[in-house]
């Protein structure tokens, strides 16, 4: 197992990387699948307190600005940052109509939810290659991983059919022509569909997402999990079942995110579906 911390080295598997915090990024937060919002009350609209409590959005120029804060010093092309910065604003602008994220910042935004999607694309070959992000929530972090490798074919998966029609939508207006949003449940998909790469972020503890797979766990060759500080104790309680199995930890990448926002890691399971290729 490879366990490095994130530099500005070239694209590879143990080159850089990261992102993912279980602390500050709750599920809600990240969009994972099953996370709701507490019930409303009868007759009551389940969004109304976003609504009443909504933010101002943030201009294009404020989030191109807070994307180039948290990608300094790194190699991103100018026009991922662009179309990040589009991305950004369309959730921000659905995030007033529907729970979405916690995160509004702006350079919040692009740390936490773009920054620590990308570092995935530093660490994992992604080049002509079929990922599914399960739990996507709003796109994290398969937008941002499919606007930075465009050669890459991204599924976005979400429970919540009101979640999947919202990045649906989003796909089409932003024109990326390599996503497409799926609302179904993990285990259903997976059972008749076959990808290269599973994509999981803050949607429960490496054990719980090894045992989600378990039924399916043959459908995917990586298991690419983000995560934050805990990652050692999340991956210490989930030895003897990833074991089990058949989870193999290949590689654990380690970052920070700009401006004291917290520790990130990015984990990286072989599947029992790359088992022997």
């Amino acid at each position: 197992m490879s366990h490095v911390e994130a530099s500005d080295s070239p694209r590879g598997r143990d080159a850089e990387g990261r992102e993912g915090d279980d602390e500050a990024l709750s599920p809600a937060d990240a969009g994972a699948e099953g996370a709701e919002p507490a019930p409303a009350k009868k007759g009551e609209d389940p969004d109304a307190k976003l609504l009443h409590a909504a933010t101002p959005l943030p201009s294009l120029d404020e989030l191109r600005a807070a994307m180039e804060w948290a990608f300094t010093g790194l190699e991103v092309e100018a026009s991922v940052l662009d179309r990040y910065a589009a991305h950004a604003r369309e959730v921000l602008a659905g995030n007033q109509r529907m729970n979405l994220t916690a995160i509004v910042d702006p350079k919040e935004v692009a740390a936490k939810h773009y920054l620590d999607s990308w570092r995935a694309t530093r660490i994992v070959p992604l080049m002509g290659r079929s990922l599914l992000d399960v739990g996507t929530g709003a796109g994290f972090p398969g937008v941002p991983i499919a606007l930075a490798e465009p050669h890459a074919k991204v599924g976005l998966l979400d429970s919540l059919k009101k979640r999947a029609d919202f990045v649906g939508e989003t796909i089409a207006k932003l024109a990326i022509k390599n996503a497409f949003a799926v609302s179904e449940r993990a285990e259903e998909h997976l059972a008749r569909h076959r990808y290269d790469i599973v994509l999981m972020r803050a949607i429960s503890s490496v054990r719980e997402n090894v045992r989600l797979l378990r039924k399916v766990r043959h459908s995917h060759k990586d298991l690419v999990m983000f995560k934050g500080p805990s990652w050692s104790r999340e991956v210490r309680a989930a030895e003897r079942e990833a074991e089990r199995l058949g989870f193999r930890l290949d590689t654990v990448i380690e970052h920070k995110l700009p401006g004291e926002m917290g520790d990130r890691a990015i984990l990286v399971y072989r599947a029992p579906g790359g088992h022997g290729v």
